[in-house]
């Protein structure tokens, strides 16, 4: 374009025009190898991306004995399942991972065949022979499985597989009363057919074990690592992920880096539009328009190196943030008026000045105030302990807890099933609740379980996050208790030492959020499942063998009319029976520098950093 200009120009002399033209040529013969230099200088520096984990950290990188959010995060960098999700299609959609292809599912839908891939080694790593990692086989998944059933391992997951696989719950209490654990032993429902190829029979046609293929802790590992590292294994993980951990600084951070012999995997191709002009999937105009599919077909993964701080308050990660050492960071709610216009929940100028992108995620998400339902003064089901909780629960006021923590973004409901699922209840209320506060009514249920004005109740300790907000919301409950003459000691501790309280049955009252791992109901109702009590997923320790034969009815059925109902009536259940005060459920608001590229946060699944790359301005 300049040089037709030049050319329009009468009053430049051609000679002047020529002269100009070499000083240009010969300046750029100049500077070109120093350019060429300086590009190759940014092209051989690794991309690092700079990540928050908003807790003090993990409890474990053993599969099995994860159960958090954040052991979800931390495993699904050097850990992979037989299934994954679709990184950027919603609704959720699963695909093959380890597997050459989905699995094929018999009629009846009780057999699954798999198919594994053939170029999939474990990390290089010292517990085998020569450092060298091995591929992995058929027998490397039964053994993962079956580390499941061994209470050695101390698993926080058994609930997945209990009464699911053919002879898995035999072989399980088999190996548990011998002296050995042996897991050559054969299990029925395990069925190999070569190094590659293997059938999963299942006792009944359970809908969800597809989406337990896809979970951390169905994660797939070489037995030469548990063997080497015994104990420490927890702190060693080994296995075919996209990055290895080069280094864990407890309660500060993790360090990982790629993995060198990670196989072939690209970066997900642009589908275009449907023939009918349509969008592929929800988001997809949006994800095009972020450059989401400006990667496409490079391989994974696409950074060199994470480094994941662990911050166990908001605070010294917002400011992290907004001192650009962070790459993305989860807007804490008391920042939340200083990021977003409230009323309208815009991100302000200011932030949008700076290269800030905003992105909402409404969460499937059970925050709850939860009771051991085994203690002896606040548990039991008889009509003094249920009206003890009643009482309790009327006490409990979520929406100023919303208001003053949350920026009143929160969505209240009653029930343990979150907004989107089946089972939920119509306008988010049921009828017959025991939502707060109603201290009149309170007061009554009280003097009827036998505690006039709170005399003669033990304190009712409360275990919470470490959190200031946390700390606060809990302060905020025990004034309210106080109004009926319920005492209340709130102890704060980190969430490795609450987890291992739970563990123990030694929490009495205590504070958390589930996220749900798959969008049915069924995982939300089987935290209240009698055989799946501490240490599994049951921190409630709730045993009602009413609730326990309908659960084990529901986990079998297809969608369907009847497993509605019967999902509404277990909600009623626990509602009435008040094991849990809730909930609530949060839209997570992330702010993301420019310079991430390709991020759409998710927190039902955690296999997306190895999409994510930097690229500074």
């Amino acid at each position: 374009m300049k040089l037709d200009c030049w050319r329009t120009e009468p009053h430049v002399p051609l000679r002047c025009l020529r002269h100009s033209f070499l000083q240009t040529f010969l300046i750029c013969l100049l500077l070109v190898p120093g350019l060429l230099e300086c590009k190759q200088v940014m092209a051989d520096q690794p991309i690092v991306l700079r990540l928050p984990m908003p807790t003090a950290g993990p409890n474990s990188l053993d599969p099995v004995r994860g159960s958090s959010q954040y052991d979800n995060i931390a495993c699904g960098y050097v850990y992979e399942s037989l299934l994954e999700y679709e990184y950027l299609k919603r609704p959720f959609e699963l695909k093959p991972c380890l597997l050459e292809s989905m699995p094929e599912v018999s009629e009846d839908g009780k057999t699954f065949r798999f198919k594994l891939r053939e170029d999939i080694y474990f990390h290089d790593d010292p517990c085998f022979p020569d450092g060298k990692g091995r591929r992995l086989v058929t027998d490397d998944v039964f053994y993962s499985l079956k580390r499941m059933a061994d209470n050695g391992n101390q698993p926080k997951a058994w609930w997945l597989m209990k009464d699911t696989i053919v002879g898995f719950d035999d072989y399980r209490e088999q190996q548990n009363a011998a002296e050995d654990f042996d897991y050559d032993a054969p299990v029925e429902g395990m069925v190999k057919i070569s190094d590659y190829e293997f059938e999963i029979v299942l006792a009944q046609p359970f809908y969800r074990f597809i989406y337990t293929l896809a979970m951390f802790q169905t994660a797939v590992l070489p037995h030469e690592a548990v063997d080497y590292y015994k104990e420490k294994f927890s702190k060693h993980p080994v296995g075919t992920g996209p990055f290895l951990m080069q280094r864990w600084d407890f309660g500060a951070k993790l360090v990982f880096v790629r993995n060198p012999s990670y196989r072939t995997m690209l970066y997900p191709a642009d589908p275009g539009l449907n023939k009918d002009g349509s969008a592929p999937y929800t988001g997809y105009k949006e994800d095009v328009e972020l450059g989401f599919y400006k990667d496409a077909g490079k391989r994974l993964p696409l950074a060199d190196k994470v480094i994941l701080t662990m911050f166990a308050e908001n605070q010294p990660m917002w400011l992290k943030f907004l001192n650009r050492e962070l790459d993305y960071s989860r807007v804490p709610a008391e920042n939340f008026p200083q990021a977003f216009i409230k009323r309208r929940q815009k991100l302000r100028q200011s932030f949008k000045d700076m290269g800030i992108r905003a992105v909402p995620l409404p969460l499937l998400d059970f925050i709850y105030n939860g009771f051991n339902m085994e203690d002896p003064v606040f548990g039991g089901y008889d009509d003094k302990s249920k009206w003890l909780r009643q009482a309790i629960s009327l006490t409990y006021d979520l929406e100023e807890i919303n208001q003053a923590h949350y920026q009143g973004i929160n969505l209240i409901y009653d029930g343990p099933i979150p907004n989107g699922m089946d089972g939920h209840p119509e306008g988010h209320q049921v009828a017959n609740n025991y939502r707060g506060p109603n201290i009149p009514r309170a007061k009554k249920l009280l003097a009827k379980a036998g505690y006039p004005d709170g005399k003669g109740l033990p304190e009712l300790v409360f275990y919470t996050s470490r959190q200031p907000a946390s700390v606060e919301m809990a302060m905020m409950s025990k004034r309210n208790m106080a109004k009926i003459g319920v005492k209340m000691d709130v102890r704060s501790v980190d969430f490795a030492t609450l987890s291992e309280n739970l563990r123990k049955k030694t929490c009495p009252f205590f504070g958390l959020a589930w996220g749900s791992d798959y969008p049915d109901a069924e995982n939300n109702l089987q935290l209240f499942y009698g055989p799946f009590k501490s240490p599994m997923s049951n921190n409630f320790n709730y045993d009602r063998a009413e609730y326990n034969e309908l659960y084990e009815k529901v986990r079998v059925m297809q969608p369907s009319p009847e497993r509605s109902a019967m999902y509404a009536k277990m909600r009623d259940m626990i509602i009435e029976d008040v094991p849990v005060i809730g909930a609530m459920a949060r839209t997570r608001f992330y702010l993301i520098h420019s310079r991430l590229k390709n991020f759409k946060p998710e927190e039902t699944f955690s296999n997306w950093p190895k999409y994510l790359t930097v690229q500074e301005p």
